[in-house]
């Protein structure tokens, strides 16, 4: 997920074939269908992804990863730092030649989500990070990653959180999610796909962007999700909003636990974070 870009197609339904765009494996385009690192526009929300896979990166020491929905593969090759392998699968066809070329130390592989072609029992931890969201067939999919899994094996999600994402809405802001959830449907989802022992955690703002919350009429969110739908491209952003959008990193961002729940309610957090046990 990356910020909001209007009158964007969403992902096809599971079993359907995505358009084939031409393939630059160097570089991809910012669509705001993900985020991709070294763009300081996107920086916020590149920041706001990474933070949970350095967090989290911990749980795949020495352990075979699957990444399910890669995009630009920066964070695959994050665990690859730590993991035994990286399998990340992704649907886009651009998106795999940029992470085959990019990341060599990950091996990729183009297929839907909802058919993952690995065997079964053959992964240790399964990766999936503000992904879900854009999935037409969630259940499909987290019934994938269980049997993949091997017994005791993870599943690592992440996915904004419907409350204040998209509050007030029947249907999500964010032209490429399909369905957007909170706290209890995600552990729902998790637990009736056979997950036991969910823990999720909420994703908040640390003291230093709450400062710039204040600067920018109470969201940076807010302020440059207006930008883009204002749509007006080559018109410069303002310098202080440029400059903090810049500036963010992932020591901005705290992720919250069960523990905390009384001075950080989870219904208030920006994104979920999902730890799910496969029996």
């Amino acid at each position: 997920m990356s910020a909001f870009v209007p009158d964007a197609p969403q992902h096809p339904p599971a079993g359907t074939a995505p358009e084939v765009l031409p393939a630059n494996p160097g570089v991809l385009t910012l669509t705001g269908e993900r985020t991709i690192p070294d763009l300081d526009i996107e920086n916020y929300w590149f920041r706001r992804h990474q933070v949970v896979y350095q967090r989290l990166a911990k749980h795949c020491v020495d352990r075979d990863v699957l990444e399910a929905g890669c995009g630009e593969g920066y964070g695959a090759d994050l665990i690859a730092d730590v993991a035994r392998r990286v399998i990340a699968v992704d649907y886009d066809e651009a998106a795999v030649a940029h992470v085959r070329s990019r990341y060599p130390r990950v091996d990729v592989m183009q297929a839907n989500l909802a058919e993952l072609p690995l065997p079964d029992a053959s992964m240790d931890v399964v990766v999936n990070f503000q992904v879900i969201e854009h999935l037409w067939d969630q259940t499909q999919f987290v019934k994938e990653c269980a049997r993949v899994l091997r017994p005791s094996g993870l599943l690592m999600m992440s996915t904004p959180n419907r409350i204040t994402f998209s509050p007030g809405r029947d249907t999500p802001i964010n032209p490429f999610h399909t369905r957007e959830l909170n706290a209890d449907e995600l552990t729902e989802l998790l637990v009736d796909a056979g997950f036991t022992r969910v823990a999720v955690s909420g994703l908040f703002h640390g003291a230093r962007l709450r400062e710039m919350d204040l600067r920018h009429g109470g969201s940076i969110i807010e302020a440059q999700i207006a930008l883009a739908v204002a749509g007006d491209e080559g018109v410069p952003w303002p310098p202080q909003l440029a400059a903090d959008v810049a500036a963010v990193t992932i020591d901005d961002f705290e992720l919250v636990g069960a523990g905390d729940r009384d001075t950080h309610p989870i219904d208030d957090s920006l994104d979920l974070v999902a730890i799910a046990v496969r029996p």
